[in-house]
């Protein structure tokens, strides 16, 4: 198993990169950015692979309409050049709040524009001249340009010509097209013991199709992380935080894809009064409506015996990379207490 944790959202991204700085030296391995409406991943990224020599760096995610699939495949190589080989491509949809609320772009057929995306991003790093037709047209057609648009490769040399791609999906199409093509995947909120019953089928259609050179596929699950005891009230009331805003804030009713996730893995009443009381403005409610054995099954709060069980369970389901999200006076310290159980 390999060590991941998710760079801080804050005004002040260099102090939350020279945190990544002393996980990287207490043992992580991989350092997920994320990208919503905050600041760019990856401006982000590239900073950290300054400050950083051995930790991997991942988008976790770049939006696939924010972007034009080219864009996205020069950005990847480019910070693949700038840490000496340590990206990783993580895609994701992102929704319709995000993507028509702050873009302004169309949120349309999201599992189709992946996997022609990751298509595109392959091509690229082959330095193959592109060309595409699908959704995206690469060269744009005379009709709809100048007609001067010519097939073109990268001009540079990537460093990998296979940047590992993982991607964030939560439908059953989007992750049998994940378990067909990606490196890995990015699930939400994990239930280990619900793994196969809610997601095998899907993962299992899309291993079935999947080409050899790819190697397994590679998952991370996890979440917050305490250890000492006057941590575990606060951990947990960061839980309960971060999992109301996205099963009850995250999209509209009948639409929010986390919310569907979590009332998928046995939790169908409680997602519908979480997102109500969220979407009716009373949001410490809606945290705390959340099952209190939920939160224990997709934390890692508690004393050590606990944690390590919970993360062999995770081992067990498949996880390949422990996300934590630390809660301690020092997370390094206890960053490098988790990889001594794992390694």
């Amino acid at each position: 198993m390999l060590l991941s944790t998710q760079l801080q959202y804050g005004d002040d991204p260099v102090r939350n990169a020279e945190s990544v700085v002393a996980m990287e030296q207490a043992g992580l391995d991989v350092v997920w950015v994320a990208e919503a409406y905050s600041y760019d991943a990856v401006s982000l990224m590239g900073y950290l692979a300054a400050r950083t020599e051995r930790v991997q760096i991942g988008a976790g995610i770049l939006p696939i309409y924010s972007r034009t699939p080219t864009l996205t495949a020069m950005s990847a190589a480019g910070l693949d050049a700038l840490s000496g080989g340590r990206a990783i491509l993580g895609l994701g949809a992102s929704g319709p709040q995000v993507i028509e609320g702050f873009h302004g772009v169309p949120y349309d057929k999201p599992v189709a524009r992946t996997r022609e995306v990751i298509e595109i991003c392959r091509k690229v790093w082959r330095r193959e001249r592109v060309t595409h037709e699908g959704l995206y047209t690469i060269p744009l057609p005379p009709e709809q340009g100048t007609g001067l648009g010519k097939p073109l490769k990268l001009i540079n040399h990537p460093q990998r010509a296979d940047i590992p791609i993982w991607v964030a999906a939560l439908g059953d199409k989007n992750l049998e097209m994940t378990a067909e093509l990606a490196n890995g995947w990015l699930p939400h909120a994990l239930l280990p013991e619900k793994m196969r019953e809610v997601f095998g089928p899907a993962l299992d259609a899309g291993f079935a199709k999947r080409a050899p050179e790819l190697g397994p596929l590679q998952i991370t699950g996890g979440g917050v992380l305490a250890l000492e005891e006057e941590m575990f009230e606060p951990a947990r009331n960061l839980a309960r935080g971060i999992y109301a805003l996205y099963i009850g804030g995250m999209g509209a009713r009948g639409k929010n894809f986390y919310n569907t996730v979590f009332a998928r893995q046995g939790y169908e009443d409680a997602a519908e009064r979480v997102q109500d009381l969220y979407l009716d403005g009373r949001k410490d409610e809606a945290a705390a409506a959340l099952p209190d054995d939920f939160i224990d099954r997709v934390t890692l709060i508690g004393p050590a015996g606990h944690v390590r069980e919970r993360i062999a369970a995770l081992r067990e389901a498949g996880v390949t990379h422990l996300h934590v999200n630390p809660v301690s006076a020092d997370a390094p310290k206890l960053l490098a207490q988790v990889k001594e159980w794992i390694s």
